[in-house]
């Protein structure tokens, strides 16, 4: 199924949400952005003509100035709850995506409503508002008492299906589109930090409750599988190493691959790429890796938006090369992501800052212009996408795929 299928299949079903939260608060007064520097200022240019041939997604980045094309690539964070300020950040930014953190929960479902109508700034071209709601031990809905990933590996793949289409309904409700929620990581070793987040323990039962999670999410919330291309095999906690394997390509086409695959072709919209090293394929971490995004691309045949995991970790690595917040955004960019997460260290600069090199990297020809726009064509459909669904006109005509 393509991409476009993909969103017209959650389109429709969007739409029942955005009735349910009719009655949010109205989004705060935008703030006047702030002056920012010359070199980072973008040269107004005059809108072309749209092309009937495109897409509305490729019109739409046509359109944008080089600043605005960065910055659509772009997910941030601030820690707060407060509507004004988080509306304020995302109208100065112009950033594509926010993720909701537990420092962003608010104490009932009726404020959570208020806080992500703040972060829309243009229902025309919404932002990416994402979290981290797999259930259980990662959980940042404090009302979310559906059955976590520990408790699912061992049941029947109806029960993942059962569960994520609680989770998204609670997401959906709440005004959040992504859920960054699907752990399609395999690990039978109750050791490893994400043993107790996988949905299965081996890859074939990771495979068919993966599916089954996507299946339970698809239409109402999009859909994300992570770590690509997998923690089960590299002993260690990315949120403050960079994890290593020496597992072959081979080996892991035959093993961890499955749960990605299948949840790849149940139609998750989003794939989120580790820090982590197979160092027999890439000694890059993954989520630096231009053969581990050909891989997905070209193998896995994922044709979605593919996502960094929170850039902050390699920083936290204490490696001196991922001591650079910015590069490491421009680099992964340049590896193929769509979009670059920042959480741990940031703070309100950390987006325009990553903005402004995400620009200069493209003005001195070390990120490809037709990568960023690639990129952000990508994030684009889906942002459209939540938009139209908003109106409630897109049927879901082209859900079901050929044959």
């Amino acid at each position: 199924m393509t991409a476009a299928a993909r969103v017209g299949c959650f389109a429709a079903v969007v739409a029942a949400a955005a009735i349910a939260c009719a009655s949010c608060a109205p989004a705060p007064t935008p703030t006047a952005s702030p002056t920012r520097s010359p070199s980072a200022a973008a040269t107004p240019t005059p809108s072309p003509s749209p092309d009937e041939a495109a897409t509305p997604a490729e019109n739409a980045v046509a359109a944008m100035t080089l600043r605005e094309r960065a910055a659509s690539v772009v997910m941030g964070h601030i820690p707060t709850t407060d509507a004004a300020a988080l509306h304020s950040y995302m109208s100065e930014t112009g950033i594509g995506g926010f993720i909701l953190m537990g420092a962003n929960m608010p104490a009932d479902e009726a404020a959570l409503q208020e806080i992500t109508a703040a972060l829309t700034v243009d229902p025309a071209n919404p932002p990416l508002i994402a979290i981290d709601q797999e259930g259980g031990d990662v959980s940042r809905l404090p009302w979310d008492d559906l059955p976590a990933p520990y408790e699912l590996q061992q049941a029947d793949p109806s029960a993942s299906e059962a569960a994520y289409s609680g989770r998204a309904a609670l997401l959906a409700q709440s005004g959040i589109t992504v859920n960054f929620g699907i752990v399609a990581d395999v690990s039978a070793d109750p050791a490893s930090f994400i043993h107790r987040r996988v949905l299965g323990t081996t890859p074939d039962s990771g495979a068919a409750r993966v599916a089954a999670a996507v299946k339970g999410e698809q239409g109402v919330v999009l859909s994300t599988l992570k770590h690509f291309p997998g923690h089960g095999a590299a002993p260690g906690d990315s949120h403050a190493s960079i994890p290593s394997t020496g597992m072959t390509l081979d080996q892991w086409r035959a093993a961890d691959a499955l749960p990605f695959g299948a949840g790849i072709d149940a139609g998750a919209e989003l794939l989120m790429y580790g820090h982590l090293a197979y160092t027999a394929v890439d000694a890059a971490p993954a989520s630096l890796s231009t053969e581990w995004h050909r891989i997905a691309r070209e193998e896995l045949g994922f044709d979605g938006v593919a996502i960094t995991d929170d850039l902050g970790m390699l920083q936290a690595s204490g490696i001196d090369v991922y001591a650079d917040p910015v590069a490491n955004a421009v680099a992964a960019l340049a590896a193929g992501n769509d979009m670059v997460l920042t959480v741990v260290y940031s703070t309100a600069d950390t987006a325009p800052q990553t903005v402004d090199g995400i620009v200069a990297a493209v003005e001195s020809g070390a990120l490809p212009a037709e990568r960023l726009q690639e990129a952000a064509e990508r994030v684009t459909e889906l942002r459209l996408a939540i938009a139209e669904a908003d109106g409630g006109e897109l049927p879901c005509t082209t859900c079901e795929p050929a044959g």
